[in-house]
């Protein structure tokens, strides 16, 4: 039996409420150049708030910028000593981002902004001081550097490692809901290549031949950029291998400039499948250009891969800042042709000039929520389910008294009292699943210490002390993470337990996020939130799709359907791509059982997903054909 990577299929089902809804990315790209945002962690949770307010879906945190990360990584610690920028030293912007995000019902896809650049004008920065092998070289012998960015070589087996592992520990590390490239990941420069790795592979495929001296020679352009295309079939079956729903986005250069230039074949990326969404950089500042620019990406993609298709809006940059005019009409003009959604460059564009952009978005063509059309109708991040101290479900024992300080909107309640206080949070669970528990503390209040709280799951509870007084612990604190099944339940508890006379402790909202590294497969959609595992299974009222037999399967596989009564119903089966393999029913019939043989010996071994659907009502079974 070969031996192969068996991937988990979701298979998103829409309702007719979530149909309704609209469908179009809305995304922003986060800097930590010319912009803030990311300086302190008020004004994370500030620019989240504020971006779901204006019917923002989905940001774009950089993370990987002039040769540094913006979160704390390992692997930059092992191989340079260094874990993360210097601005950021000692802190977690990402971490707050992710949480600030998905609280408000927004994905984060991280962005890895310089990619296979090391840094600005510094000859290769620290990291071709210590590894120059990895210097991208001319056909001088000379570190390729072009409109200032110094580069490593993209098809050097170290870079390429490198810049894989930093994209696996934040997939790993972090609950994030995919990952992006741009015009420098993966890419390079076209005067490049002359390095010796690459100049010896080349030589090793192409009988000892030296690559041609002119760079634009075009099967060495060819060469090249197919190189680079093996690499983003690394990474997307890299990110795929931790969960198939994780996004692969790419953001680059128009093609076919971006070919020319940098040797990225976005068109290939585009029509092979390599990326979910395709976010080229429609970079101009005047709209005759810009709808230009657009036509010509259009042109480039099959009309398939359309729906894959967003573009990228330069909003600000230096002191230029979109007029109110041009935005709309870029938007209109995507409209116009049949693309949904676009992703700004970058968020201080919004705010500029008293939010004058954001607010113009919100009350115009972003005036009613949407959803992101690569999830199919679904919400892969539902906001956070949060219950103030006063609000119904939270029950208060013992004496409390309400703060007049900030609290999470807007204040706190405060206890002195020695004699048994206590705090209970009982949530409404709409989908059984994991969910990572906070507390919101604040640490401004006198003499607070530590405070004992308790988290509840399905079958188990843990005790977690909190110091109120660590203003560090301000803000969203994680108490931990649960398992709970539908319904109305008692999550978190605090309590003054070991109160010391003339001390005090704190209690305000506490929040529920899904989990998706614990529950890939939880669906929510817009009216409710269901778990695979429940649309898998019978309905008794109408009809019933049975787990298929054999299973695993090679070449064929029973599959039993029970109908209650007659109905219209359509039996077919899918690969893991979403495309139809076979159809074997699709007609009225009557009640009663049914069996079909589902033959896949044309078929590539893998995860295939079986459909049963009425008009009201679809069923799913995986099936696992292995040869």
């Amino acid at each position: 039996m070969k031996r192969f990577l068996v991937v988990i299929v979701l298979l998103f089902i829409n309702t007719i409420t979530v149909a309704q809804n609209k469908a179009e990315l809305r995304g922003v790209w986060i800097t930590n150049v010319d912009s803030d945002v990311l300086s302190t962690d008020e004004r994370i949770a500030d620019a989240m708030d504020y971006l779901a307010e204006i019917g923002v879906n989905v940001v774009f945190p950089v993370v990987w910028n002039k040769g540094y990360t913006i979160y704390p990584s390992p692997t930059m610690l092992e191989l340079f000593g260094i874990e993360i920028i210097p601005q950021f030293a000692n802190r977690d912007p990402l971490k707050k981002v992710i949480l600030e995000a998905h609280r408000n019902g927004i994905e984060v896809i991280p962005w890895f902004e310089f990619g296979f650049s090391t840094s600005y004008s510094l000859s290769g920065g620290h990291i071709i001081a210590k590894y120059p092998d990895w210097a991208l070289k001319n056909n001088q012998g000379n570190l390729v550097v072009k409109n200032g960015f110094d580069w490593m070589s993209g098809i050097h087996s170290g870079p390429q490692d490198f810049m894989l592992k930093l994209i696996m520990e934040v997939i790993d590390n972090y609950d994030v809901d995919g990952i992006q490239g741009d015009d420098r990941l993966p890419a390079m420069p076209v005067e490049g290549g002359y390095e010796d790795y690459t100049v010896q592979l080349y030589q090793s495929e192409n009988s000892g031949q030296s690559p041609p001296s002119n760079y634009g020679n075009t099967q060495w352009m060819r060469w090249r950029a197919d190189k680079l295309n093996d690499y983003m079939v690394r990474m997307r079956d890299s990110v795929k291998s931790r969960d198939t729903n994780l996004v692969v986005s790419s953001a680059p250069s128009n093609y076919p400039w971006g070919y020319q230039e940098y040797l990225q074949d976005t068109k290939t990326w585009v029509t092979d499948g390599m990326i979910d969404n395709f976010i080229p950089q429609l970079y101009r500042q005047d709209l005759g250009s810009y709808k230009y620019e657009l036509q010509q990406a259009i042109r480039q993609i099959p009309f398939a891969k359309k729906k894959i298709f967003f573009s990228g809006v330069l909003a600000k940059v230096g002191g230029y800042v979109i007029s109110p005019s041009l935005l709309l009409g870029s938007i209109q003009a995507n409209r116009d042709s049949s693309i949904a959604g676009e992703t700004f460059f970058f968020y201080e564009a919004l705010r500029a000039n008293n939010n004058q952009l954001g607010d113009t978005l919100l009350s115009t063509f972003y005036n009613e929520p949407a959803l992101l059309p690569y999830r199919n109708g679904n919400l892969r991040r539902p906001k956070g389910n949060i219950l103030n101290e006063d609000d119904s479900g939270v029950n208060l024992t013992g004496n409390w008294t309400q703060f007049p300080i900030p609290g999470f909107k807007p204040n706190i309640l405060l206890t002195n009292d020695t004699a048994f206080c206590s705090i209970e949070y009982n949530f409404e669970i709409n989908s059984a699943a994991y969910y990572d528990v906070y507390t919101y503390i604040v640490t401004n209040t006198p003499n607070t210490t530590a405070a004992e709280f308790t988290i509840f799951g399905d079958t188990d509870s843990t005790i977690v002390y909190v110091d109120q007084k660590n203003s560090s612990n301000r803000g969203w604190y994680y108490l931990g993470t649960v398992n709970l099944p539908d319904g109305n339940h008692k999550v978190v508890r605090l309590t003054n337990k070991g109160l010391e006379s003339g001390k005090y402790i704190t209690a305000d909202a506490s929040m529920l996020l899904l989990n998706r590294k614990l529950s890939p497969d939880v669906i929510v959609t817009g009216m409710k939130d269901k778990n695979i595992k429940n649309t898998n299974i019978e309905n008794p009222e109408n009809f019933m799709l049975s787990e298929n037999y054999p299973n695993p399967f090679n070449p064929s596989t029973t599959i039993e359907i029970n109908l209650n009564t007659r109905s219209n119903i359509k039996l077919e089966v899918f690969d893991i791509l979403g495309r139809r393999v076979a159809e074997l029913f699709n007609g009225e019939m009557d009640s009663g059982l049914r069996r079909y043989i589902f033959n896949g010996e044309n078929l590539s071994s893998g995860v295939y997903l079986i459909k049963l659907s009425t008009p009201a009502q679809q069923l799913f079974r995986k099936a696992l054909l292995v040869k």
